[in-house]
């Protein structure tokens, strides 16, 4: 089977189940809440339009992208998910058997699934983006503030989320190669992204020097990668970020490190 054969029936596979597009209407509604109030909140203080609202703010300048950035620095979860369900879900219901049997080159499928992986995680970012910026434009009019869609920087901000979105679908696979029991994966990847790694990154903003080691993080990265992030506007980022350019190989780098190890342990072991 050729990779182009490969790539054809990974996408048949993702495309046919329900799983994608009920990820994807979770995604949409989880974005657009977190951003619809995220503006509501800096839109009305910077206006000071929103009764009792006070404390500090970024500058009005500043609020779209912040607000627009969260459908990478909320919704990255979902990729990652989508990523690792490619694989283990293939593990959990055998139908990696016929697979393999059908194409000993356990290498050509598993670039099959990255190709499929980008496109998902592509689609997921224009889901993601489009939903961060309707909700958030929306609000930030109702205050009468600039919602910067005029502004390349912005549509730049939302070229680098869809790269950021196609690269935790490939960590996603990553993930999925290295832990074949889908029940452990997903409790792994809820715990570190929901918790651990949030919970460390603020650690991070106020322990001198940690911030250094933080900005390794895979979530630290993607921030990067992206930008004007929430945890940027908090200053868990003090101790200095990556650029954007190194926060993509390094997403790309956790991606590329988990396969391998995926590929030397658990892709080679037979399907029982």
């Amino acid at each position: 089977m050729s990779l182009l054969a490969a790539a054809r029936s990974e996408y048949t596979k993702q495309f046919t189940t329900a799983g994608w597009w009920v990820l994807a209407i979770v995604l949409v509604a989880y974005v657009a809440f977190t951003a619809g109030v995220l503006a509501l909140v800096f839109g009305g203080v910077a206006s000071g339009r929103l009764p009792g609202a006070s404390g500090p703010t970024p500058s009005a300048d500043g609020i779209p992208a912040l607000v627009y950035s969260s459908a990478s620095a909320v919704g990255y979860v979902f990729p990652l998910l989508v990523g690792t369900l490619m694989v283990t879900t293939e593990f959990r219901h055998k139908t990696l058997t016929p697979t393999f049997l059908a194409t000993p080159r356990r290498g050509v499928i598993l670039v099959g699934k990255f190709v499929v992986g980008i496109v998902v995680g592509l689609l997921y970012g224009i889901l993601g983006s489009a939903a961060a910026i309707g909700a958030g434009a929306g609000v930030l009019s109702f205050f009468g503030v600039d919602t910067a869609l005029g502004s390349a920087d912005t549509w730049e901000l939302v070229g680098r989320m869809l790269l950021a979105f196609a690269l935790w679908a490939l960590v996603g696979i990553g993930v999925g190669t290295v832990v074949r029991n889908q029940v452990a994966a997903i409790v792994i990847v809820l715990a570190v992204t929901l918790f651990i790694e949030p919970i460390v990154r603020t650690i991070g903003g106020v322990i001198d020097g940690f911030a250094d080691v933080v900005k390794w993080f895979p979530s630290a990265a993607s921030d990067a990668l992206v930008g004007q992030t929430i945890f940027g506007a908090m200053g868990t980022g003090s101790g200095g970020t990556l650029e954007w350019w190194a926060g993509g190989l390094v997403l790309l780098g956790y991606a590329v490190v988990l396969v391998v190890i995926g590929l030397l342990t658990t892709w080679r072991r037979d399907i029982d």
